[in-house]
């Protein structure tokens, strides 16, 4: 990857020369994958050859962050826009083999945009069972002078058997700040009042307009162009998975889906194309064996952009201690 100049802030996360080697060595690549266990594994290597190694009904949560119908440099690697039809054949290329691998009570997620949401719900369909498309608002969206800045993406959420899957609402419940109040008898109704503001907790709708898009005063931040933030894979892997259960991840990148999963006590597996994607993938693992922060995310729930308290303590556990940890390092969205 080409060499940047950074600020003396930057906390975007890099290989150094040292490490590189200890990092390569904890990948599983096509000459030592026969026979490997493949739960919390990153798989280094093209995914359809390494797809014939995962066992069968092996996740019980995927959560597929594909290329979109886009001209993208992901790290040397090109992903050429194309028509919709070929866009079309891509996704049937693989998305087929990989619901191979889902349990027949899991959940799949797919990411995509504007361009590419119409492909993604065809080729869904064709497989599982959609029960809902989440929006996300992108807060830095790609600007145009010709046409509306894109400010939004999607993530559809599909299962096997729409009558026995898992969902828990109550894991990913919203914390929101208060803005007009109502009392009842000089009672709040629904809100509590604390040092910081008035806030409620609310359930969440398919509409997610506090997540923040890595970047480089993030710690989580890496090179990768179209990283998704920890926050957002968090909703999914509590709403749609169990402590224990197996989180598989077939277009890893720098390991996103990987490292929630750990943080929120999950297994894990991943599979990546580039190599050096993979050991961002478990340098970032490897810190999550001591700071189990996800941003945004505390004492059990999500909260708004700008609203968690910097100087808040969170305790946690963090492989079977307890640590304080300032929430100037774990959350400010």
């Amino acid at each position: 990857m080409e060499k940047k100049e950074r600020a003396e802030n930057n906390r975007t996360l890099i290989l150094k020369p040292k490490e590189i080697d200890a990092l390569r060595k904890r990948l599983v690549t096509e000459n030592n994958i026969q026979g490997c266990s493949l739960i919390n594994k990153t798989v280094h290597g093209d995914l359809l050859k390494m797809l014939k190694y995962v066992p069968d009904y092996f996740a019980d949560l995927i959560i597929i962050d594909p290329p979109y119908n886009l001209t993208k440099n992901f790290n040397g690697m090109k992903f050429n826009s194309r028509s919709d039809n070929s866009y079309d054949e891509y996704l049937n290329s693989w998305f087929p083999e990989v619901c191979k691998k889902l349990k027949d009570i899991g959940s799949l997620y797919m990411c995509g945009d504007w361009k590419c949401t119409s492909s993604l719900q065809r080729v869904i369909e064709q497989h599982l069972t959609i029960i809902n498309r989440i929006t996300w608002q992108r807060e830095k969206g790609r600007g145009a002078k010709h046409n509306w800045k894109n400010g939004m993406e999607d993530i559809w959420f599909a299962v096997k058997n729409p009558h026995h899957y898992y969902f828990n609402i109550d894991a990913v419940m919203m914390k929101r700040r208060v803005l007009a109040p109502y009392k009842i008898d000089g009672k709040p109704k629904d809100w509590d009042e604390g040092k910081d503001g008035k806030f409620r907790l609310t359930y969440p709708s398919n509409f997610w307009d506090d997540i923040s898009i890595p970047f480089w005063s993030m710690p989580e931040n890496t090179d990768h162009p179209t990283q998704k933030s920890e926050k957002l894979y968090a909703k999914l892997v509590l709403a749609s998975s169990k402590e224990g259960d197996i989180v598989f991840d077939p277009f890893l990148g720098s390991g996103t889906a990987s490292v929630v999963a750990k943080k929120l006590r999950r297994n894990y597996c991943g599979i990546e194309l580039n190599e050096e994607y993979c050991m961002l993938a478990e340098k970032r693992l490897q810190i999550a064996d001591t700071d189990s922060a996800i941003q945004g995310y505390a004492d059990g729930v999500f909260w708004e952009r700008n609203t968690l308290n910097m100087q808040q303590k969170l305790s946690k556990k963090v492989t079977g201690k307890t640590c304080e940890k300032s929430n100037k390092d774990i959350a400010m969205e």
